[in-house]
C-alpha cells in the first residue's frame, strides 16, 4: 500500500511540462534565453505575435516547505488507479533550467485533479505568471487535460495577461525528472502563444 501511494503521488506530480528557446530581449538589454517573440502576418491583415517560452516547473511535495500540497482526497484510496477525485493546489517555481538553483522567471499558482475514473488522467486549471523582463506581470493560463503517463503532453491554453492578454495556444510538458523517495517532479515546458500586436503593452 505505502509503494502504490509513493507511486501514485509521483505520478501526481509530473503533471505540469528540450530544445530552449531564445533570443528575446529583457528591458535591460539583455538576451532572454527562456523566451523568443517573432512577428508575423495574419489573416485578413495586420501582424500576430508568436511567442516560444521554454522553462522548468519544480513541483516539491516533500520536506517543511512544499510548493504544492494535497487539499482534497477522493473517495477511493491509492490503491486504485488514478486515485479519483483527488485535488491537488500549488504554487511552484518556474526556472530557466532544470537546476532548482537556475534563475527563477516566474510562478505557476493554481490546482491540479485527478479526473480519470479508470486511468490516470488528471485536470489543470493553472496561471503562469513572470517576473523578469519584458514579461514581467504577463502570464498565461492553461485548463486542460493532462495524460501524465504519456511521454509528452499537450494542454490548452486558454487565455493571458499583459504582453499574453488574448492569448491562444499550447504547451508541450514532458517529465524530465522524479524523485520516487519524495515525489517531487521537475517538469520540462516547451509554450506556444498566438497574440495580436495591439494586445502587447
Amino acid at each position: 500500500m505505502e509503494r502504490q501511494l509513493i507511486v501514485w503521488i509521483v505520478v501526481l506530480a509530473a503533471v505540469l511540462g528540450r530544445t530552449p528557446a531564445a533570443g528575446a530581449r529583457g528591458k535591460n538589454g539583455g538576451e532572454e534565453s527562456w523566451a523568443k517573440r517573432v512577428h508575423v502576418p495574419a489573416s485578413g491583415g495586420g501582424k500576430e505575435v508568436v511567442t516560444k517560452l521554454q522553462f522548468y516547473f519544480h513541483d516539491k511535495l516533500s520536506g517543511s516547505n512544499p510548493s504544492a500540497i494535497r487539499v482534497v482526497q477522493g473517495p477511493g484510496n491509492y490503491s486504485r488507479r488514478g486515485a479519483f477525485g483527488t485535488i491537488t493546489m500549488g504554487d511552484d517555481p518556474l526556472t530557466v533550467g532544470p537546476d532548482p538553483k537556475s534563475k527563477e522567471v516566474g510562478r505557476a499558482r493554481g490546482l491540479y485533479g485527478s479526473a480519470g475514473k479508470d486511468e490516470v488522467c488528471l485536470i489543470v486549471a493553472m496561471s503562469y505568471g513572470f517576473t523578469v523582463g519584458d514579461y514581467a506581470g504577463s502570464s498565461f493560463s492553461l485548463l486542460s487535460s493532462n495524460h501524465v503517463l504519456d511521454p509528452v503532453r499537450e494542454m490548452a491554453v486558454v487565455g493571458g495577461t499583459g504582453l499574453f492578454r488574448l492569448a491562444r495556444g499550447y504547451a508541450l510538458a514532458h517529465t524530465y525528472s522524479l524523485d520516487l523517495a519524495t515525489g517531487d517532479a521537475i517538469i520540462g515546458y516547451n509554450v506556444t502563444l498566438l497574440t495580436h500586436t495591439h494586445t502587447h503593452i
